[in-house]
């Protein structure tokens, strides 16, 4: 049987779980959000209390269970989907996604879990560290404010206030650290196909990204 891979990536903030998560149910494929599982690693290290700066004290990572159910997210058996989009979470999951150890071992993860079914998964290396040779590779990206806009209406429908300035430094320190850390940093991969959604509506560039992939898979074009 024949599996298709969806690859897409972007910066914190551009859409692309939002977008993954509706192309996955149109095309009726598996949704992998690998931002989550960062996140989920992040939350445990936080809860754990240990130093988030010691790459070595990261080692319960080999006995940490993922499973995605109806995009929600269990680590070891536990819904943990709410409790990784808090504000510590959000500050400290760049440094630890920046841990090879941490990358190296969720990317094996991630490349089992794309074996077993068609898939969309999201991230920021998963065009050309994840799965290279992904059917269909997308990169949406979107300007600061835009992005600092629907990060602050994100937070309002989670009963959270946040301050819009302060929301656009967060914003602009990620992308700096993202892009510039050692392992797998954020990055088009060279086939990927780039979408500015700044001014795009979350409806146009999911029809956008379906339309494309089923005029291929079912019309060869």
């Amino acid at each position: 049987m024949k599996y298709i891979q969806i690859a897409i990536d972007g910066p914190a903030g551009a859409g692309k779980s939002t977008i993954a998560k509706l192309v996955a149910e149109k095309l009726n494929f598996t949704y992998i959000d690998t931002g989550a599982m960062y996140r989920a690693i992040t939350l445990k290290a936080i809860e754990s209390k240990i130093d988030l700066e010691d790459e070595s004290k990261f080692d319960f990572i080999y006995t940490t269970t993922f499973e995605f159910k109806n995009t929600h997210l269990f680590m070891d058996g536990v819904d943990i989907s709410e409790r990784i989009r808090n504000h510590d979470v959000s500050n400290n999951v760049s440094l630890v996604s920046s841990y090879f150890s941490v990358r190296k071992e969720l990317v094996k993860i991630q490349q089992e879990m794309a074996k077993h079914d068609s898939i969309v998964m999201d991230g920021r290396d998963i065009g050309y560290i994840v799965l290279p040779k992904a059917n269909y590779k997308f990169f949406l990206t979107a300007s600061i404010d835009e992005r600092a806009n629907r990060r602050q209406l994100d937070n309002e429908k989670r009963g959270l206030k946040s301050n819009l300035d302060l929301l656009k430094t967060e914003i602009a320190r990620r992308d700096h650290f993202d892009t510039t850390r050692e392992h797998s940093p954020l990055k088009a991969a060279d086939d990927a196909v780039i979408i500015d959604t700044s001014h795009l509506t979350i409806e146009e560039v999911v029809s956008s990204i379906t339309l494309r992939i089923r005029e291929e898979e079912f019309y060869g074009v």
